[in-house]
């Protein structure tokens, strides 16, 4: 009985550990696609890095991505900057490669 208590808590720690990569690798993804949807709109800086952080809290209105891609999607068409929802969606897992490399070399 007591090995499947340990396994039990292994795999706990096993998803926990797994989940909160996942929130970290989803967090600078949304980033690194703030900080390029800010380039796309001439903004550098710290209000570059200000943009960035709003797409990162727009990430938590709803689950999935779209409102991340909403959000983009809205502020460059304010500029008019037409990207459709697949062209975001491509930046958007290009950046989430982008983050797992980054995140697995700290």
């Amino acid at each position: 009985m007591r090995s499947f208590e340990e396994r039990e808590k292994g795999f706990e720690a096993e998803f926990k550990r797994n989940q909160d990569l996942q929130f970290r690798v989803t967090a600078r993804r949304n980033k690194l696609f703030g900080l390029w949807a800010a380039a796309q709109l001439g903004i550098g800086g710290d209000e570059a890095e200000a943009y960035a952080r709003t797409v990162v809290e727009a990430d938590f209105e709803r689950p999935g991505d779209g409102d991340v891609i909403e959000k983009v999607q809205k502020d460059l068409a304010g500029k008019g900057i037409q990207l459709n929802e697949t062209q975001l969606r491509t930046e958007l897992t290009r950046f989430t490669d982008t983050a797992k490399h980054q995140l697995m070399q700290q």
